[in-house]
């Protein structure tokens, strides 16, 4: 029996159609049959797994899906670096294999690579189907499976091609975090400590003075951090649901984490890590500027320590390394590299004039 602990909207309403959808954040939300049944009738399912989340929760969902519904399964290889057309390929012959129609709804069962995928997957099957968003980490639940991004990496940049398309729900099982491991679950806090940074100062407290349970993996305080980070994004997916503005504040740290990844190969740096990374550079930038107090960048840096997150970037990865691998990134606009600072905690700006020397500062080294 599942426990619906809370239901947030994303609201996305315009002249013409209305995309709003729930996120329903509980416990054994993925037997809860009545659940699918009451979002998806009797369609049929394409489910897309990957190789190391399928034996895990693949067959929790089947039961839920009901014997009766035609439902086609995709086990994709885990993993970034597997981020890719050929493998979305593999998701979009397996649908027409089985003769999918445009009633068929897409379930990603899985991280954010998994929901990316299967989210552009949908967006392009037949001109757009529905899809159903089921993240099983920590840093799918806060961050990708919410808001539409879908897509996959190109050796150019990372999500270079995708659509936005907002799943039709969001269901985050707590009980997916207890077989997470520790890196991974730690790659998720990353994104939730950026909410506090950019938009709200009281949760940014919040999450320093719960550290330890957080680290304890205690489930209300989970539920909490899960239910205040989702409802920051849709807040702000509904208000810019594009990125045409205030949006761009959810790349905090992005620009340079991206550009970690991108240097060191997809995969090897998990997103959370480049992103802890990246906020920690962007605070040091912010600061050195005058907006941001120094002693919010030592608290931020505790705080991801004390989940043995990277402060650092590689130490290969100089001043100019970084202008390289951000040159191509997709926030550039009219040739200028767009980043997000802080004006101070809780107040996101985005910037693009900073200077070599100050990224150089914010790495502590020169080249």
């Amino acid at each position: 029996m599942s426990t619906r602990m809370h239901t947030l909207h994303v609201e996305l309403v315009s002249h013409h159609d209305d995309r709003s959808y729930p996120i329903v954040i509980g416990d054994q939300l993925l037997a809860d049959a009545q659940l699918f049944e009451e979002l998806l009738g009797d369609r049929p399912v394409v489910l897309v797994s990957n190789n190391v989340i399928a034996p895990l929760y693949m067959e929790r969902v089947r039961q839920s899906l009901g014997e009766a519904r035609k439902v086609t399964e995709v086990i994709l290889p885990d993993g970034e670096a597997h981020k890719t057309l050929e493998t979305l390929n593999r998701i979009l012959t397996r649908a027409l294999e089985d003769r999918h129609e445009r009633r068929s709804v897409f379930v990603a069962l899985g991280g954010g690579v998994v929901g990316d995928m299967t989210g552009f997957a949908a967006a392009c099957f037949q001109r757009g189907v529905d899809f159903i968003q089921l993240p099983t980490t920590l840093l799918a639940q806060v961050d990708s499976s919410v808001g539409g991004k879908t897509g996959v990496n190109h050796a150019f940049g990372k999500n270079m091609i995708g659509a936005f398309h907002q799943p039709i729900a969001v269901l985050i099982d707590l009980t997916t975090l207890h077989t997470l491991p520790p890196r991974e679950f730690a790659a998720g806090i990353a994104e939730v400590v950026k909410y506090g940074l950019i938009y709200d100062p009281s949760f940014f407290e919040w999450l320093l003075n719960n550290a330890d349970r957080l680290l304890a993996r205690d489930d209300s305080v989970l539920a909490e951090a899960i239910e205040r980070s989702c409802a920051i994004k849709a807040e702000v997916v509904a208000a810019d649901e594009r990125e045409g503005g205030l949006r761009a504040i959810l790349n905090f740290g992005h620009t340079f984490g991206h550009a970690i990844e991108k240097e060191q190969g997809y995969g090897a740096w998990l997103h959370g890590e480049a992103v802890a990374s990246g906020m920690i550079i962007a605070a040091r930038i912010s600061a050195a500027r005058g907006d941001l107090d120094w002693g919010c960048v030592a608290q931020l840096e505790h705080f991801l320590r004390r989940f043995d997150l990277p402060i650092e970037p590689p130490k290969e990865m100089t001043a100019t390394r970084f202008l390289e691998a951000m040159a191509g990134d997709k926030k550039v606009d009219r040739g200028r590299i767009r980043y997000v600072l802080l004006a101070a905690l809780g107040q996101a700006v985005l910037r693009d004039d900073i200077t070599y020397p100050e990224i150089a500062a914010a790495l502590g080294k020169t080249g």
